[in-house]
């Protein structure tokens, strides 16, 4: 899944992709690199980020969504909490909802990926983009993120959602301690005994910046490390920024997976 950020403020790539024509071009590279989805965004989630007006996230999506559309199959993911945005962009050509909420912030997407019958994926938070970094604490992490994903998968389910639409995402970055990243990527295989297909997206992060020593342009290292570490531990899609190269580590990682 490679990322299209269409926002001005996006903690690694904020601003390089604003404009429709330039955001499209940079999703067209990615799919030449070997990208199988495309998430795209117009509401940054970085650690402290305010959230944006419906409209305005519209504006920002819907153009590229349909520019897109018109130019490639790809599967195209939307990176949205709001059910609004998430209708019009289903409208628009979009495949797939990517909520980083966990159908927690909007009563509405529920019942909206249920009527479509779409895709969704369902991440972990804790908090919001505003105040999910401070100081967040667990006394189970694992056990705890396991019990929020029964929780709204049920929640789903009896609201219409099928099995089969469901990937769960446990949010690496969202809410969670520099350890708890670590953590989460030695422990995935708990999460995949849930028995969906789960994502990851640990490109760039400041976990990877604060062991490193290293700026968001330079974690590319670190982030193969993670993409590595998730792939053997049961990940199944992974959400990234530098789609050729992790595409490489992938293919390395799942020869590693299933050799004999």
């Amino acid at each position: 899944m490679g990322i299209l950020n269409v926002t001005p403020d996006s903690f690694s790539d904020g601003g390089k992709y604003f404009s429709t024509e330039r955001a499209i071009d940079h999703a067209l590279n990615m799919i030449s690199d070997g990208a199988d989805i495309i998430d795209i965004g117009g509401e940054s989630t970085r650690p402290g980020a305010e959230s944006l007006d419906e409209d305005e996230e519209m504006d920002r999506i819907i153009p590229v969504i349909k520019g897109l559309r018109k130019k490639s199959d790809i599967l195209i993911s939307v990176d949205t909490y709001k059910a609004s945005v998430a209708e019009m962009a289903i409208s628009a050509g979009a495949n797939i909802i990517n909520d980083i909420s966990g159908l927690s912030f909007d009563s509405e997407m529920v019942s909206l990926v249920a009527d479509n019958k779409v895709p969704i994926v369902i991440m972990h938070i804790k908090g919001n983009p505003k105040t999910m970094q401070k100081e967040p604490v667990y006394q189970d992490l694992i056990g705890e993120l396991v019990a929020f994903f029964l929780k709204q998968i049920q929640m789903a389910k009896k609201k219409g959602i099928k099995q089969f639409q469901i990937i769960l995402d446990p949010g690496i970055g969202f809410g969670k301690k520099y350890e708890d990243n670590f953590t989460i990527l030695h422990n995935l295989k708990s999460i995949c005994e849930l028995g969906y297909p789960i994502m990851i997206g640990p490109s760039r992060k400041s976990f990877i910046g604060d062991t490193l020593n290293l700026p968001s342009d330079k974690r590319i290292e670190g982030t193969s490390a993670a993409i590595t570490a998730g792939v053997l531990n049961g990940a199944r899609i992974v959400r990234v920024h530098d789609v050729k190269e992790m595409k490489r580590v992938v293919r390395i990682a799942e020869k590693i997976r299933t050799a004999a």
